[in-house]
């Protein structure tokens, strides 16, 4: 398979002709282009910005005061850039999440040492998190509207020679529900190291100190003072129940729990009736929530695998040539 071949399976390649409620709108504000996936029945919107990353900007519905924006994004694309590396807002994590130690990883014999960005020495947040995206497809159906992007990663980047396409699809369905799928196709002439998540930020409007959180955790990852993991599995079950996080200070990386239903986590304001829930797909077994001092968002990151996996192996993709690893989960606003 070509780079130029790279698709999903099974893509959609028609879009419908006839009038749907659904819609894909094409806007230039805040000094960049957005992908405006709409449904018109009940006013839920998903803004990606394909050459910012691939990121998800807002996800919103109408509410008697105004638009709630589940989404702590962008104000325009100078916002953007200037804040590139300062806590990496929807950030797409590929190839690596999280951390990676020393930013080095043995592979193959050798030794890579990654220089994209390092924090205090480490390697943070993998390579694609400012990536200009192209979009392959777009198309609307009758119950859906959905964007596919594209970026061919070259391997360019010192410490990760391993050439990969990237592909991103946004469905925004029925339910005030946002389907988000990455597949990777390894282009290289060798197995490569591989890792997917996201790094959005949550608000539900005002401080989360009033909001409440509930996940299914089986574990909790022991990190070590560098935040990296030991290797040790904790047993974990304190956010099974809804608690309100109040003052409570997160930067940790949980097992969820697979065999609980669906959803497996969820964030909720107790004053408004909104919530947003996480309902990632098995590829996305690793929970990371922080609560950034500033208190206005939280961070949930759903993870393939824990942090410096590439070193640890946790959760690790062994991703063979000319083979493709796909991660999906979905976002789902609820309303009383």
């Amino acid at each position: 398979m070509s780079a130029s071949d790279t698709r999903f399976p099974n893509p959609s390649h028609i879009a419908e002709p006839h009038p749907m409620r659904f819609q894909v709108t094409h806007l230039t504000q805040d000094g960049w282009d957005k992908v405006r996936l709409q449904d018109t029945l009940t006013g839920c919107c998903a803004d990606i910005v394909p050459a910012a990353g691939a990121i998800l900007n807002a996800f919103s519905i109408p509410t008697p005061d105004g638009t709630c924006n589940v989404v702590d994004g962008f104000r325009d694309a100078a916002d953007w850039r200037e804040r590139l590396g300062q806590g990496f807002h929807s950030a797409k994590l590929s190839p690596f999440v999280c951390r990676l130690k020393d930013s080095s990883f043995d592979w193959n014999g050798r030794t890579h040492t990654v220089s994209k960005f390092r924090l205090h020495g480490t390697a943070i947040h993998g390579i694609l998190y400012d990536a200009p995206f192209h979009i392959l497809e777009e198309a609307v159906h009758a119950d859906f509207a959905e964007l596919e992007l594209k970026y061919a990663y070259p391997g360019d980047v010192e410490g990760y020679p391993f050439a990969y396409d990237c592909l991103i699809r946004y469905r925004l369905e029925t339910g005030n529900t946002l389907l988000v799928s990455t597949a990777v196709h390894n282009r290289s002439r060798e197995t490569i190291p591989m890792s997917d998540g996201w790094h959005p930020y949550f608000t539900l409007g005002g401080s989360i100190d009033r909001l409440s959180l509930q996940f299914h955790a089986s574990h909790m990852l022991e990190y070590d003072a560098a935040v990296l993991p030991t290797g040790r599995l904790l047993p974990h079950d304190h956010w099974r129940q809804p608690r309100t996080l109040g003052d409570t200070f997160l930067d940790n990386g949980f097992v969820l729990d697979t065999g609980h239903p669906q959803p497996a986590c969820t964030l909720s304001d107790p004053e408004t009736g909104i919530s947003l829930s996480f309902l990632p797909e098995a590829a996305y077994p690793y929970l990371q929530i922080y609560t950034p001092p500033h208190r206005r968002s939280i961070a949930i990151e759903n993870l393939s695998a824990a942090p410096d996996a590439f070193n640890n192996g946790i959760g690790l993709t062994r991703l063979e040539p000319d083979h493709t690893r796909t991660y999906s989960l979905r976002y789902r606003i609820d309303r009383p």
